[in-house]
């Protein structure tokens, strides 16, 4: 080969080489592009997020005037309480799916714009089928090299219907389990404020007596230090005398702190500022006892319909059957049907526009190889949750009698705390009286005083048990107050409609009780 053939062929080997260069390249650079880098917040992004999250928890919160009323605190925590709120948007979140599967029952209608360019013409040529020679005819172009495509094509898929069908109704169950979850968190909400504010109604009643008590030990203790230290009485029954102050002052501010939390406590479910001092109103004395004549059996009855963990699970079950007849339709053969409107500018085109119509039928054959197992997975599904229904329901029946337990012996204690409270109350008055008088010492005023405080204190810690046992017997038998649209309704509104339910819940319960009551009695 002479030199200028080298040179000639030289050019062309040159961008061939390129081009696999590139070619072999193009991967490696483009996995460099898509490196992602790890980047850590920063102080200012965390102390931004977290002011800016403070201000969406406290956004168009009322804040509190006036004493704050049992029926304002259950309205406060149903509207602005931050973990009702996640359970609310998680219903909404799953109706809105389920708007979303009923639109995937609709055939697809798809609209779709093309654009395509070649750098060279197109050209083809021809074979002759007899002979297998070339054609005589010339290289022909049926393609322009630059051409725009527009479909607009309707699609109809039978399987996919019936899929979609059967899943909308699965979603529909899921939106009615949400529902039923939804209902458990207002429960253990309610139940959770009653608690939290007759804890706050204790921290207000004794706040003043404990300081009071306090400032007596404390100085009784500074006395009997001067006492001992200038040898008035003996060094062991000074140090004894300190002792019991010393005991008293430990209990004194045990007590303190248990009230403090209280407070706290009611503040977080009303989603209030933690810092915020108000006061609670502290509603009648009078304790209800209508829950107490009414008969287990009957408690059976209305755990067995309303509780929410049955009802959810009643719902996971046709969830599973659901999913039973969505296994036996994958195995049917698939039926399309296709409708669409082209149009292409291709020079070259005689008709530019043009309608299609097809039908295609298919059916994946190795399904029915695998159906036995199919249906053997979506039957374990259904005995799986035919199971969990049942244990659920065991396992409520169960704390119906459990709570039912609870509830009578936080009654009985709580009578038998405020009994005791009341004795209590009247020896440390008569101490008061002897310590005016000067007849006794300030040890046994200041013991008196603070068993007197610790009896109250035990007298609210009851009624609190007892709050929090009736209303887990309320929660486990599914009876709840019907409240309306809490996100509608203004918080005076929904404060009256609160307390109009809460009473209206109340008589519907003694109605239950009265003719088991009567029946009772006419048998005795």
């Amino acid at each position: 080969m002479d030199s200028s053939q080298t040179k000639a062929s030289s050019p062309r080997r040159k961008p061939a080489f390129l081009n696999r260069v590139i070619l072999f390249a193009a991967p490696f650079i483009l996995a460099g592009c898509g490196t992602v880098n790890l980047h850590p917040l920063t102080q200012d992004e965390l102390a931004r997020g977290t002011a800016a999250d403070l201000a969406a928890a406290r956004q168009d919160v009322e804040p509190i005037v006036g004493p704050l009323s049992l029926d304002e605190a259950i309205a406060r925590a149903l509207k602005y309480n931050l973990d009702r709120r996640v359970k609310m948007m998680e219903e909404a979140l799953a109706l809105d799916q389920l708007d979303t599967a009923s639109w995937d029952m609709l055939p697809r209608l798809m609209a779709q714009a093309g654009y395509s360019h070649r750098n060279k013409d197109l050209i083809t040529d021809s074979t002759d089928s007899v002979t297998g020679e070339p054609s005589l005819s010339h290289p022909y172009i049926s393609t322009a090299r630059t051409h725009k495509t527009y479909d607009l094509g309707l699609t109809w898929n039978l399987l996919d219907f019936g899929l979609s069908y059967i899943e909308a109704k699965q979603q529909a169950d899921r939106v009615l389990i949400a529902g039923e979850r939804r209902r458990k968190a207002m429960h253990v909400l309610v139940q959770d404020v009653r608690t939290a504010f007759w804890r706050t109604v204790s921290a207000q009643k004794l706040h003043d007596q404990v300081a009071r008590t306090i400032a007596v030990a404390e100085g009784a203790l500074q006395d009997s230090e001067k006492v001992q230290a200038e040898r008035l009485r003996a060094p062991i029954d000074a140090l004894r005398y300190q002792r019991q102050l010393l005991e008293s002052l430990n209990l004194l501010e045990g007590i303190q702190l248990e009230l403090d939390a209280g407070h706290i406590e009611l503040a977080q479910l009303i989603n209030a500022p933690l810092d915020q001092d108000f006061r609670v109103e502290e509603p009648s004395d009078k304790v209800d006892t209508v829950l107490r004549d009414m008969p287990v059996k009957r408690m059976e009855e209305l755990a067995l319909t309303q509780n929410a963990d049955i009802r959810e699970q009643h719902y996971a079950s046709r969830i599973a059957s659901e999913e039973t007849w969505r296994t036996m339709l994958k195995l049917f053969p698939n039926l399309s049907v296709n409708f669409g409107v082209r149009h292409d500018t291709d020079s070259y085109l005689i008709n530019k526009t043009w309608n299609e119509t097809g039908m295609q039928l298919s059916w994946n054959v190795f399904n029915l190889l695998s159906a036995s197992s199919r249906k053997k997975l979506a039957d374990a599904g259904v005995k799986l949750a035919d199971q969990r229904r049942i244990a659920t329901q065991m396992a409520v029946l169960a704390k119906v009698h459990l709570s039912r337990l609870a509830y009578e012996a936080a009654l009985n204690q709580y009578q038998r705390a405020d009994q005791i409270s009341r004795a209590d109350a009247q020896i440390a008055e008569q101490t008061r009286n002897r310590a005016a008088a000067e007849t006794q010492s300030k040890l046994q005023e200041v013991s008196e005083h603070t068993v007197a405080i610790l009896s109250l204190l035990r007298r609210y810690q009851s009624l609190s048990q007892l709050q929090n046992a009736s209303g887990k017997l309320q929660a486990t038998m599914g009876m709840e107050p019907a409240i309306g649209s809490v996100s509608e309704l203004s918080l005076q509104a929904l404060t009256r409609e609160v307390a109009t339910s809460m009473e209206n819940w109340r008589k519907g319960v003694a109605d239950e009780v009265a003719p088991q009551v009567a029946v009772s009695a006419a048998a005795h």
